[in-house]
């Protein structure tokens, strides 16, 4: 390494002037030591692919930064208040990184396993700028991973409060940006009306200089202050080689303020200090609209409308179900086998074997002992257990478990963005250069220099870009508030191609709390009845809870040991008997009867069997019906062929339907329709078919006030929705047509404002308040119709 004079280099890593010395190594230039050290930690760990995704795409780190700046991180109480999970080996923390800003920091950020192994996931959520980090606290701590991401110009911004504390701060700086600018532009118009309105020979000339001079003064807080926000975007492009969509907008700025500084200083007039305040002013609004438009939406989402599932709360020695977003601190619960624990809790009743694939990728389960903290997100595959909540849900955290296990389809819509907004600049620049020519050329340069400004003020994308954001952020919003919560909003995208329905018939088409059930066999007696019902009470298949209806008037007593087989049966020991419940196919026997049972054995023996038969919900026959035009319906069931007559009946012959099907044979069934080019999707309630949901194009579980999240679904319904449920298909569609129409209307708008802006038939002041305009515009547009299809739909609910 060596340190030379400077000859105008640019950092290799960040792009910034190289100011005082240059730091060299090999034939790479750096303004510091600090990106010299990032560069060789990125290529020490074969990291340079970094810089080919964007040139000088890095950040220069902290040079200030203390050694024992995150010693506070080895606190154990803070420590507990920032991490989302922690097992023997590995913790789960998320940081607000503000620093992310492109391409290059998504690579970097997702492979930073490769400078300390012992970091084994990170995971970047690049619209909120946060990373999601799992590592090895076996070898490294929390303060190390935070002085890690700080050591290659990402440090994180890090509060023991909510983040969105630090949004608010962020938010409340622009509204002074707009403060200023509003107020600046205003008092300029005003120095300029006398002239605007009686010409220039009604002002007196030495009062003309000194309004001139005071819009000049006026304009500079704007110009400095309140514009920054567009230059730091446009540098960021321009550093990247990227051209964004504010970089016509920051050249229309500079243009009209050294236009302006010309003819002040040269030609004595006022120039245009006006149009440029309300340009910045006017757009500045246009981003206040958007975001407070897209932080409704997120809050919405995200804190008024909640995953509709239940578990069962401790009210007055009683088990009730409960939303989990009504679940507060010290709250008891009950968890059944098979179910996702939905808080942080703490084990107080039970044997829990937590199963944590869906947080750490871990299928082994883990023993929890009595005291022991169970993380949300673990899935019980024992007997049922009783919990004490230790924190509320936090549903984001949920949110971001379920995506990160569905990672398909999620990167088409920002590449399609990326692509158009470059495509569009690079064609408003041409426009622009191509009508600034031919106005030199007819000798008019003043108006060849109002059309380029008018031109990089008026072509805006931004219309294309945020009709599919807001029409689906308030689709989502509204599905929400009808129960209805959609994991991400391709999923509705993927609504619109399918072609085939498959029904999985337990709990979907039937009801799971109104089965009639009766009892064939052998005498039992008041043990055997409540070895039964304790063995039937520990799992939430639509038929246990049944068998526990059925033996009300009994107790139930504690399980040493209990196990369910999915699709199967289930079995315990209790006061050392051995209890099987299950299917035919549990007992390795044929069902004789082609009626629904469920046999029962204590000790090996068989003693008798349950007969079942469902009531299906009320409408069940019209939904399907309605659907049966546009699509390919299929139910598939795990019962007996001894409803197909009744089914038959009701629905016609156009229905395919399958009996006697194994969670294999879901599976199967459903990869066959896709390799017969089908889009399928499936819904079921979660429990014999999760590997088929999963499986499916689009996976729907439905809940019945119970705790049916499962990772393998896309969108989790409510039951009560099922009535409605053709018209997910129906307002999926609309969405699609509003965002159509969204695209058209940007495409009017652009041709309409260029036709004006060629001909300098517009002036710069004229084309900032339309600018924005066509953005507050679309939101309205894509609000409203948003509002009218729900309302068409039946779905739009307002509020009391």
């Amino acid at each position: 390494m060596s340190v030379s004079q400077n000859t105008k280099h640019t950092c290799y890593h960040c792009g910034n002037q190289c100011n005082d010395e240059v730091v060299a190594l090999n034939d790479k230039h750096f303004c510091c030591s600090g990106c010299k050290t990032v560069y060789q930690i990125l290529s020490e760990n074969d990291l340079c692919a970094y810089y080919d995704f964007n040139e000088h795409a890095g950040i220069s780190p902290n040079k200030n930064i203390r050694a024992d700046k995150f010693a506070f991180l080895d606190n154990e109480e803070i420590e507990k208040k920032l991490i989302q999970f922690k097992d023997d080996k590995q913790t789960h923390v998320t940081f607000y990184l503000p620093q992310i800003h492109c391409s290059s920091c998504l690579y970097l950020l997702e492979n930073i396993h490769k400078i300390d192994s012992n970091i084994v996931v990170s995971k970047i959520n690049f619209n909120k700028r946060e990373i999601f980090i799992v590592f090895n606290h076996q070898k490294i701590n929390l303060r190390k991973v935070a002085e890690i991401l700080a050591s290659i110009g990402y440090e994180p911004l890090i509060s023991l409060q909510d983040t969105s504390q630090i949004k608010k701060k962020i938010s409340r700086a622009k509204m002074y940006k707009i403060g200023v600018a509003g107020f600046c532009f205003s008092n300029i118009m005003m120095l300029s009306f006398p002239e605007y309105l009686s010409g220039k020979s009604f002002v007196e000339p030495e009062l003309k200089t000194l309004f001139s001079y005071m819009s000049f003064v006026l304009s500079l807080p704007v110009f400095f202050y309140s514009a920054t926000e567009f230059y730091t975007s446009a540098w960021h492009g321009l550093k990247n080689k990227y051209l964004n969509i504010d970089i016509p907008v920051v050249l229309a700025i500079l243009l009209i303020f050294f236009r302006s500084l010309y003819h002040l200083f040269f030609l004595n007039e006022n120039g245009y200090f006006d149009s440029m305040s309300g340009l910045v002013f006017f757009m500045l609004i246009g981003r206040i609209a958007q975001d407070k438009t897209q932080q409704y939406l997120s809050f919405e989402r995200d804190y008024t409308s909640f995953f509709p599932i239940a578990v069962n709360k401790l009210f007055d020695k009683k088990f009730k179900p409960t939303p989990i977003e009504q679940l507060k601190e010290n709250d008891v619960i009950q968890i059944y086998a098979n179910e996702i624990i939905p808080v942080d809790a703490m084990l107080s009743k039970g044997n829990a074997s937590i199963d944590y694939s869906f947080v750490s990728g871990e299928s082994a389960p883990v023993s929890a002992n009595i005291g022991d903290i169970i993380y949300a997100g673990g899935k019980q595959t024992g007997e049922k257990i009783e919990l004490m909540v230790l924190k509320p849900m936090n549903q984001s955290y949920l949110t971001n478990l379920w995506n990160k296990n569905n990672q398909a389809g999620k990167e088409t819509k920002n590449k399609f963005v990326d692509k158009l907004s470059k495509n569009f600049t690079i064609i408003v620049f041409a426009i622009a250069g191509i009508a600034f020519l031919y106005w030199v050329l007819a000798g008019k340069i003043s108006v060849g220099l109002d059309v380029i400004t008018t031109v990089f003020i008026i072509a805006c994308p931004c219309t294309l870009l945020l009709a599919a954001t807001f029409t689906y952020g308030n689709m989502l919003r509204i599905l929400s508030q009808n129960k209805v919560y959609v994991r991400h909003y391709n999923i509705l995208e993927k609504i619109n191609e399918i072609d085939t329905i498959v029904y999985d018939k337990t709990g979907t088409l039937t009801l799971s709390n109104n089965v009639a059930i009766n009892y064939v066999g052998e005498e039992l007696s008041d043990a055997e009845k409540i070895y039964i019902k304790s063995t039937a009470s520990n799992s939430k298949h639509v038929y246990s809870k049944s068998i526990v209806q059925y033996f009300a008037d009994n107790d139930t007593i504690e399980i040493a040991n209990f196990k369910e087989t999915i699709g199967k049966g289930i079995e315990a020991w209790i006061d050392e008997h051995y209890i099987k419940i299950g299917s035919p196919n549990f007992f390795n026997k044929t069902n004789e009867h082609h009626k629904n049972i469920m046999y029962v054995a204590i000790d090996n023996k068989l003693i008798g069997y349950f007969i079942t038969s469902n009531a299906y919900r009320v409408g069940f026959s019209s939904i399907l019906k309605s659907l049966e035009k546009k699509y390919t319906q299929v139910i598939l069931s795990g019962d007996s062929i001894a409803e197909k007559e009744f089914l038959e009946k009701t629905l016609g012959k156009n229905v395919q339907m399958l009996f006697n099907q194994k969670p294999e044979d879901k599976l199967q069934f459903i990869q066959q329709l896709q390799k017969n080019n089908h889009t399928v999707l499936m819904i079921g309630d979660g429990l014999n078919d999760a590997i088929a949901l999963k499986e499916s194009d689009v996976g729907i579980a439905i809940t019945e006030n119970n705790n049916n999240f499962t990772p393998a679904c896309d969108i989790i319904l409510d039951a009560t929705f099922f009535e409605k449920f053709q018209k997910l298909f129906l307002f999926s569609k609309q969405g699609k047509r509003i965002i159509k129409l969204s695209f058209t209307f940007s495409f009017i708008y652009n041709v309409i404002g260029m036709y004006f802006a060629l001909q300098g038939l517009l002036s710069p002041l004229i084309a900032a308040i339309l600018m924005p305009s066509s953005t507050i515009t679309i939101i309205a547009v894509t609000f409203g119709l948003t509002q009218y299809s729900a309302k068409k739909e039946e779905l739009l609910i307002t509020k009391k």
